[in-house]
């Protein structure tokens, strides 16, 4: 973003920048930019909180009246990043007889499809959609029981979208499960890899590919590269 702000400038656009890591825009010096130290993917803040939102907004905007640049101003609220996982109330075991990731799959779909009317749109899709979720975690379960990742059929050949659209599906079923506000940064992707089959089953196929010398990125980017 600095860099097309540079880039933007040149051509008579007044830009500001809404930077996440302070030291990015240290280095490289767009003209406006108001440091948010806020979890990673929420330029804004806090979800559901228009009034903070529209403050973030707010501040960005008064940089243009700045003189000269560039200019560095800080929000003045930090908003730590979630360390714990988000309270979320799973529905029980359905039928013992499927793969415990594919029974709890099918579990929540009702929760997903009443987040997807409440919202109207959806983030699954990138190879499968939700009718298939429960599939494309079979898929992922045999891998981890020692199936040739390479010989099963992985839904659009892509473990990284498939786990997009897996944990996708989780996240937005969540919002209607879980107790409480609206979740910190991190505490939906904890809550999916350490507390949900679907991600002990996606975390045992990726450490399954990497023993089989997968390739690099095939098997890394299935979870955040920290785990």
């Amino acid at each position: 973003m600095s860099t097309l702000a540079h880039v933007f400038e040149v051509r008579g656009l007044a830009t500001i920048v809404l930077a996440s890591i302070r030291p990015v825009v240290e280095k490289m010096h767009p003209p406006r930019a108001l440091y948010c130290e806020f979890p990673l993917g929420r330029p804004l803040g806090r979800p559901g909180d228009a009034d903070f939102q529209h403050d973030v907004l707010s501040r960005a905007f008064t940089l243009l009246d700045a003189g000269s640049g560039p200019v560095l101003v800080d929000h003045p609220e930090v908003i730590e990043e979630a360390s714990e996982a988000l309270a979320c109330t799973m529905p029980a075991r359905f039928d013992p007889s499927l793969p415990a990731c594919v029974d709890e799959a099918n579990g929540i779909r009702r929760a997903y499809d009443r987040e997807v009317a409440a919202r109207g749109v959806t983030s699954v899709g990138r190879v499968v959609d939700a009718d298939d979720v429960p599939a494309a975690l079979a898929v992922l379960q045999r891998i981890a029981d020692g199936a040739d990742w390479k010989s099963v059929d992985i839904p659009g050949g892509n473990t990284i979208a498939l786990v997009h659209d897996i944990r996708t599906y989780y996240e937005e079923a969540a919002l209607q499960l879980a107790d409480g506000p609206a979740p910190g940064g991190r505490a939906a992707e904890i809550w999916f890899y350490e507390q949900t089959e679907a991600g002990r089953t996606v975390m045992a196929a990726r450490k399954a590919i990497q023993d089989a010398a997968g390739p690099f990125p095939v098997w890394f980017y299935m979870a955040p590269g920290h785990r």
